[in-house]
């Protein structure tokens, strides 16, 4: 397509494995076309794709009332999410196999969110186990 290599974080890949592709092969081929024509820089993104086994995001009625999340819980759960990420990680938050990565996150915001919330990072010793 006369482009330059495209770039597929670990949450992109995620979201293409988890996809059940009732098309097989040709709809995987048409919604690499797609992602690569609607690429933003060189990073293919594909949020138009339903996950398997996740039903469509229906809007709630009046009559439902789901629950609503604290300030405190969601900052909770965000620094639960960032610590889980950056154990899977190693500490390591830049590259394909960074927490940046693994969350779908531009590093920066990563590294800002690691100072906000006040947490450590292990940063990888380079040591042989």
């Amino acid at each position: 397509m006369n482009r330059p290599a495209p770039r597929v974080t670990q949450a992109t890949m995620s979201q293409l494995t988890s996809h059940e592709w009732p098309g097989n092969v040709r709809e995987l081929q048409n919604a690499i076309e797609r992602a690569v024509i609607l690429a933003q820089g060189n990073l293919l993104q594909f949020d138009w794709l339903q996950v398997a086994n996740t039903p469509p995001i229906v809007l709630a009625g009046p009559a439902d009332t789901p629950a609503v999340l604290t300030s405190a819980e969601l900052k909770r759960r965000e620094r639960e999410n960032l610590t889980v990420a950056l154990a899977q990680t190693g500490g390591k938050v830049f590259g394909p196999t960074g927490a940046a990565a693994l969350l779908g996150m531009k590093p920066t915001t990563v590294i800002s969110r690691i100072k906000a919330l006040g947490l450590e990072r292990n940063k990888p010793t380079g040591k042989l186990a």
